[in-house]
């Protein structure tokens, strides 16, 4: 999975990394070619008393350095931009991936886990990109030209290498294997810590009413533990890497001297030859270790590669239509038949065969008890999700079929938990419609009756408004989003649970204004308060996530014992009358 992810995404960086191995090359055969001249110095220099042989040989050595250090500097250029390339290009496909991903996808994987995946994990593979072109392209170069260049100043004395190589070589296998599976359950642990930061970050107000500041600290501290735990054996395995292979080769380094020492004496070898034996063990051994450092890398960035894979070939089950409708013949009619949504693997369908048709002018309710399945039934006309049954017509087109830009400025939904972006008043209410003015703001603001509450704010429309909308109340949010609807101009308004948070007089006259704002177009209005509904045209009753019962309210009354209970358990006999 790592290759195919590379590979996928270094591909329109060839050229670059064409250069990076060119450079590489360059640089570590001046690297190979250093040893040599070294044991010519001291064996036809040193040894002879050649001083203008030492001086040459030393300059020709200088020359050679000053290129080993170019060429390395540009392989590190070379390598830090195609690597940070990278880890951009992983980012914003990631990125655009989620951005597709309907409701359904997106609570499969969860926020934690996906903003992890976005940053923690991308970043894994792009330093293990990094140290891949920076140390692992000369390291196989380095290591097999040294072995070579060893062979030919001392064949007997070579065999040192014959078992010092395996050993390394077996050694970091055997730690890596144990490695891979610490790294994957490290991961899904970072996930976890993600997942209960962002709890307590979000339900900080929740935490403190309920006085659960020690249970919560326990709950961090359980799901923090369990990743230091992991994080700890994946430590040990690694502290035991560089140990195992200094210590092999301080050995190596001693049976070279050893049996070299023995070669010298003996007349079959030189000392200048003895000293370049030992720079190219170095070197093997050094390619060995960077090998090594780069497998210590290799099995997270596996397991990050993984994660990052499952995000990009996860498909959205919202698909955009092959063949877009660009045009609506009418304006504002909604009309639903026998509709029907099941998660995958749910034993019941949220909502089975809804029949519902509204119009341009009217107002349509839905009301059920919690957990009928309103809000979903809301969600299948912008395509949160798409129905599993049925059909979802706007203005006699299936939503699946109608190009996704023009559905958004057909259809505007207020969830029923608003969400503000971080910025100002401003612009949020234009993230409908940036090229709203200041007074079609002013005026949504008037029908939300949020203007009040805006001028007051220290810079009216240019207040900061926090990530969330954390800095004002929910009334304000569910405000501030119904004006951020209104600014968008839509032809069909859903209003999803959105005057909950409201006093009964701010809901009675946002209600009257919004009546008279919207008087043209089609609005549905989710509610579990009945006096936000009882004057609507039509209501629609929602059981377990059938319909059950539509009409006016005094209809529904009369004939509907579902729509009577809701009714009597807010108000009395005589109210609801």
């Amino acid at each position: 999975m790592l290759i195919r992810l590379l590979r996928t995404y270094l591909r329109p960086y060839r050229k670059p990394i064409g250069w990076l191995v060119l450079l590489q090359l360059l640089q570590t055969c001046a690297t190979l070619y250093l040893p040599t001249l070294n044991a010519d110095i001291i064996d036809k220099g040193v040894v002879k008393g050649d001083t203008g042989y030492i001086l040459s040989y030393g300059a020709l050595m200088i020359g050679i350095s000053l290129v080993q250090v170019v060429c390395n500097i540009g392989a590190v250029y070379y390598g830090a931009r195609t690597a940070s390339a990278l880890g951009r290009d992983m980012r914003a496909a990631v990125f655009e991936r989620v951005q597709s991903f309907s409701a359904r996808e997106v609570g499969h994987f969860g926020a934690p886990s996906l903003i992890t995946r976005t940053t923690n994990d991308v970043q894994q593979v792009q330093m293990l990109a990094l140290m891949t072109f920076t140390l692992m392209v000369s390291a196989p170069i380095m290591c097999v030209g040294g072995i070579v260049l060893a062979l030919g100043l001392d064949v007997p004395l070579s065999a040192v290498l014959v078992a010092v190589v395996p050993v390394l070589g077996i050694s970091v296998t055997l730690i890596v294997r144990r490695l891979r599976p610490l790294f994957r359950t490290m991961q899904v642990r970072l996930d976890t810590v993600n997942r209960v930061l962002r709890e307590q970050i979000t339900g900080n107000r929740v935490i403190r009413a309920f006085v659960r500041d020690e249970y919560e600290q326990q709950r961090f501290r359980v799901s923090n533990t369990e990743l230091t735990d992991v994080a700890m054996g994946t430590g040990r395995l690694l502290a035991l890497m560089f140990p195992i292979v200094m210590t092999v080769v301080n050995l190596s380094s001693i049976a070279v001297v050893w049996f070299g020492a023995h070669r010298i004496d003996g007349g079959g070898m030189q000392i200048g030859d003895l000293t370049a034996f030992l720079a190219y063990l170095m070197q093997i051994v050094m390619s060995v270790m960077m090998a090594t450092f780069m497998f210590m890398m290799v099995p997270r960035a596996e397991v990050c590669a993984e994660r990052i894979q499952e995000v990009l070939d996860t498909a959205s089950s919202v698909v955009p239509p092959a063949v877009p409708v660009r045009e609506l013949r009418r304006h504002g009619h909604l009309e639903i038949r026998g509709a029907g949504f099941r998660y995958p693997g749910a034993e019941e369908p949220v909502l089975k065969s809804i029949d519902l048709i509204a119009r341009p002018g009217e107002t349509t309710a839905v009301i059920g008890s919690t957990g009928s399945g309103k809000s979903t039934l809301l969600g299948l006309v912008p395509r949160l999700f798409d129905a599993t049954g049925g059909r979802v017509l706007v203005d006699g087109e299936d939503v699946a079929a109608i190009e996704p830009a023009l559905l958004a400025r057909t259809v505007g939904l207020v969830p029923q938990k608003p969400y503000l972006f971080a910025g100002t008043v401003a612009t949020n209410l234009r993230y409908g419609n940036p090229d709203a003015t200041d007074e079609d703001l002013w005026q949504a603001l008037e029908v939300a009756q949020a203007r009040e509450f805006v001028e007051r704010l220290e810079g009216g429309l240019d207040a900061p408004v926090a990530q969330g909308g954390t800095n004002v109340s929910g009334g304000q949010r569910q405000r501030l989003a119904i004006a951020r609807t209104l600014v968008q101009r839509p032809e069909i308004y859903l209003f999803d649970d959105s005057f909950s948070a409201l006093d009964y007089a701010t809901d009675a006259a946002l209600r009257a204004a919004l009546a008279r704002e919207t008087a043209e177009a089609t609005v549905v209005i989710v509610a579990q308060r009945v006096a936000t509904i009882r004057d609507a045209d039509r209501i629609v009753v929602l059981d377990e996530g059938q319909v059950v019962g539509t009409g006016r309210h005094r209809e529904l009354m009369a004939d509907n014992e579902t729509y009577r209970e809701i009714v009597l358990s807010q108000l009395t006999e005589a109210e609801a009358a």
